[in-house]
């Protein structure tokens, strides 16, 4: 016969056994509800995924950087000039003296920063002002500028209608022309996985197979122009003399107007990088941009080439690269050029600027990642 207290041990003994299952049953069962700092680490994830994507490549086509550092040496050029015409034919081509620069530079992984000295205008009080910078990632790409003309202009060439020989205006010192440029562009690189900005303007990676892609960009662009061709007047009667007797300049030439224009603009365009020898690449993009400009004349005479410069229109810009590049992985050299142009035509009067950099370079690649 079972006594009471060994019955009691039993029935206790049932009773841990149940809520023992009871327990497992309950740990066994999904958890409905996740904690927050999971919900934060799974955002932190995906935008870090974003993130990675942007330098994320094919490696049969392009081999990463596997340094940390770079020390480069780069000589810069600067090139620019502007072209105004009217609608008698009429042109002036003014273009300073080409700007000679040399410095180091330094880097660390994407970001590369560097100094340069002008040694053309060195001491010379042209009061040269400039600042361009590119940002190349294999997925975006972005250039902003910034450039302050000096007095160093020079009429490149001149053209004031049939039979009138302004040979004697070439190369001709014109201090009358002021320009102030600033902007940026951004652009997007379609085939970015196998395709290599950054092999070609900033070797940070090395492209090894020839491959290319489509380019989709927008850009914005604020120009100030100041001309005072009253001086520009004196000097063609001082140059040419009897070849511009009876010609009214007043009418036919360009006179004083400040000039203040935005240019918005879409583009799209095509680049390709060919593999042309091993540890060699030679590399070529070209924009072609719609832009909508708008812009005000600030005039002194209603009978000057700019009575109809007020304008809200669509012209074609352009933006072409260029470069060519031996890179082994540790050294690095080559050249390259980035050259923008911007174009307004209308029936009265039209001008196109472009400007861009030259330059030429060699580096070496440092501190294994």
């Amino acid at each position: 016969m079972m006594s009471l207290a060994g019955f009691c041990q039993v029935e206790d003994s049932l009773d841990l056994r149940s809520e023992v299952k009871q327990m497992e049953a309950v740990n066994e069962q999904p958890t409905t509800e996740t904690p927050k700092n999971n919900v934060w680490k799974e955002k932190w994830e995906k935008i870090y995924e974003v993130i990675k994507d942007f330098s994320r490549v094919d490696k049969r086509y392009i081999e990463p950087q596997q340094y940390n550092y770079t020390v480069m040496l780069q000589n810069t050029n600067t090139i620019e000039s502007y072209t105004l015409s009217n609608k008698n034919g009429e042109e002036v081509v003014f273009a300073p003296k080409p700007s000679f620069k040399v410095g180091p530079y330094v880097g660390w992984r994407w970001l590369v920063l560097g100094y340069t000295i002008d040694f053309t205008h060195l001491g010379d009080g042209h009061n040269k002002q400039g600042f361009d910078f590119s940002l190349y990632s294999n997925q975006i790409g972005f250039d902003i500028f910034f450039r302050n003309s000096g007095n160093d202009y020079r009429v490149r060439s001149m053209t004031l209608g049939e039979g009138i020989d302004t040979r004697s205006m070439k190369n001709v010192s014109f201090d009358g022309l002021k320009s102030k440029v600033q902007g940026f562009n951004i652009y997007y690189i379609v085939n970015h996985k196998r395709f290599s900005y950054p092999a070609a303007f900033s070797q940070s990676t090395r492209q090894l197979i020839s491959q290319g892609s489509p380019l989709a960009g927008f850009g914005y662009m604020r120009h100030n122009l100041k001309i005072d061709a009253d001086r520009l007047g004196e000097l063609v009667k001082e140059r040419l003399g009897s070849e511009v007797e009876g010609i009214h300049l007043e009418d036919s030439t360009l006179h004083g107007a400040n000039v203040h224009y935005t240019d918005f603009s879409l583009s799209g365009g095509y680049g390709y990088n060919w593999v042309f020898a091993p540890q060699w690449l030679f590399a070529a993009s070209l924009s072609v941009a719609v832009a909508y400009k708008q812009a005000t004349g600030d005039l002194r005479r209603e009978t000057s080439l700019f009575r109809d410069f007020s304008f809200r229109n669509l012209n074609l810009d352009g933006v072409g690269r260029f470069g060519v590049v031996w890179n082994n992985g540790r050294w690095y050299a080559g050249t390259s050029a980035i050259f923008h142009t911007y174009n307004y035509k209308k029936s009265q009067f039209s001008t196109n600027s472009t400007f861009g950099n030259l330059n030429i370079y060699v580096g070496i690649n440092f501190g294994n990642r």
